[in-house]
């Protein structure tokens, strides 16, 4: 077992923000590193991730995961080197995938550890296209959307890690279009050009979302993948066919609202349509672990699926990473390294 750091930084949440978190709602502060337990690993963190559901981590309110808890570190997905084991099942110089991000250091039981081979993808791949967002992609498509040969799909916010995913997959299985808004013209072009969506538009152009979704999908949508909510819900569920799915992921334009949103207002279509909408929690989807990381790093080496990231360089630029997050600023998944 090699000689540990003293200590190592962490960021704390230190209050709870209203609307808009700020730089201020947040500290990076010093934290010893212990000795491992028996049965426990120590890990140098060398990425992790900063993701839209880590907002609502920090309201303390009851929900399918508990909230961060102030002056204490938060955590999330993260990946890195162990660098002292008290564990048969991990070696010194063995690459992990585990849930302490948000700092440099991780001390944790062996058995919350998952081994990340990078001849499979790049390290930083395992928070994204081969890790948690990916098989939210995966497993909110094909499982809880019921994806079908023929299928037109509509992605919101798909120049993310979960959107852009979706959408290639949704293409490899036999959707007969795939269309996909962002927020920038630049990410439309990606979209189209790189990830070979049929059609894109960027719905910060003044322009409805309904009205410039009905033009690239005429004959209308038979599943929407939702990462965004609000108006885009809307105009999904008014350009569903008839027993129509919706993947309800996330609903990022309402997480830092501090009012109700407006919309949808359509939802009685429900009804006639017999349209289902379903919520997805990635972690419910566990058994398809194996079949996803086989089947999507086959597309990634072939090169059938495309990823991106955005890569944010240093702990003390944590928070700024996942601001931007929130406000778009990213193409694909955000990372934080701490690779010097």
């Amino acid at each position: 077992m090699s000689a540990l750091p003293a200590t190592g930084r962490e960021w704390h949440l230190t209050a709870r923000p209203h609307g808009w978190p700020t730089p201020d709602d947040f500290a990076l502060r010093e934290a010893a590193v212990p000795e491992p337990a028996e049965g426990q690993i120590v890990v140098r963190n060398r990425h992790f991730s900063v993701d839209p559901y880590m907002r609502g981590r920090m309201n303390d309110v009851k929900s399918y995961v508990p909230p961060f808890q102030l002056d204490e570190p938060m955590d999330g997905g993260a990946v890195g080197e162990v660098i002292a084991s008290r564990s048969e099942k991990f070696a010194v110089g063995d690459h992990v995938l585990h849930g302490l991000g948000w700092r440099e250091y991780a001390v944790l039981d062996a058995a919350r550890a998952t081994k990340a081979d990078p001849a499979l993808a790049p390290l930083s791949g395992y928070l994204g296209v081969l890790g948690m967002t990916g098989l939210t992609a995966y497993a909110g498509l094909l499982e809880v959307a019921s994806l079908k040969e023929g299928d037109v799909v509509f992605v919101s916010g798909a120049a993310g890690a979960v959107g852009s995913q979706v959408g290639q997959i949704a293409r490899l299985k036999g959707a007969s279009r795939v269309i996909g808004s962002a927020g920038s013209d630049e990410k439309v072009r990606l979209l189209v050009e790189e990830y070979g969506f049929d059609a894109a538009f960027n719905y910060k152009n003044g322009t409805p979302v309904a009205e410039q979704l009905k033009k690239a999908a005429p004959d209308g949508i038979d599943v929407y993948f939702d990462n965004v909510g609000g108006e885009h819900l809307e105009a999904a569920i008014s350009s569903l066919n008839v027993h129509g799915r919706v993947a309800i992921c996330g609903m990022i334009s309402q997480y830092n609202t501090t009012e109700p949103p407006a919309a949808p207002r359509n939802l009685a279509l429900v009804i006639g349509k017999r349209l289902r909408l379903q919520g997805l929690l990635v972690s419910d989807h566990s058994a398809l672990h194996p079949q996803f990381v086989q089947e999507v790093s086959s597309w990634v080496r072939s090169g059938e699926l495309k990823y991106s990231e955005t890569t944010v360089s240093g702990i003390e630029n944590a928070v700024d990473a996942f601001l931007g997050m929130l406000r778009g600023e990213n193409t694909g998944k955000m990372i934080v390294s701490l690779d010097a």
